[in-house]
């Protein structure tokens, strides 16, 4: 059986495009770089009045590219659904960073000693049967 690479790349109006998916808790994030003028757009909407009310992740979303100082030569393309504002703020943070890997291989090495290229793992944990949540029991009673 012969391993066939995914296609890395697409074309949009001529240009290439770079693609990486970013996930966090519920947040899933898909990610396109297209050589441009430095714009994040997240769901249609420019990404400071998206992610307003928490500016420190606007500035956590871009961070891959500000580490790399490609800033000004990407257009950050997001669709993004799940989870809250924050969640989506670090999956577009994964997303980019592998959009970014995608790009060049050599920019692997700086983005993951940075921690872009890290998932967070944690999750909300599942109720289980007889407990009020995850972990809360009952109130004990002796009599």
């Amino acid at each position: 059986m012969q391993a066939t690479e995914s296609p890395v790349r697409a074309q949009q109006d001529g240009k290439a495009v770079y693609l990486g998916t970013g996930r966090r808790k519920t947040a899933v994030a898909r990610v396109r770089l297209v050589p441009g003028t430095g714009t994040l757009q997240i769901n249609g909407h420019p990404g400071d009045l998206y992610l307003q009310f928490i500016p420190e992740r606007l500035i956590s979303a871009k961070a891959p590219l500000e580490t790399l100082g490609l800033e000004a030569e990407y257009d950050v393309l997001v669709n993004v659904h799940g989870g809250g504002l924050s969640a989506q703020a670090d999956a577009i943070r994964l997303g980019v960073a592998r959009a970014l890997c995608q790009l060049d291989p050599e920019n692997r090495k700086p983005l993951k000693i940075e921690g872009y290229l890290t998932r967070d793992p944690r999750a909300k944990e599942r109720k289980k049967y007889g407990l009020r949540k995850a972990r809360k029991a009952p109130q004990y009673s002796k009599r």
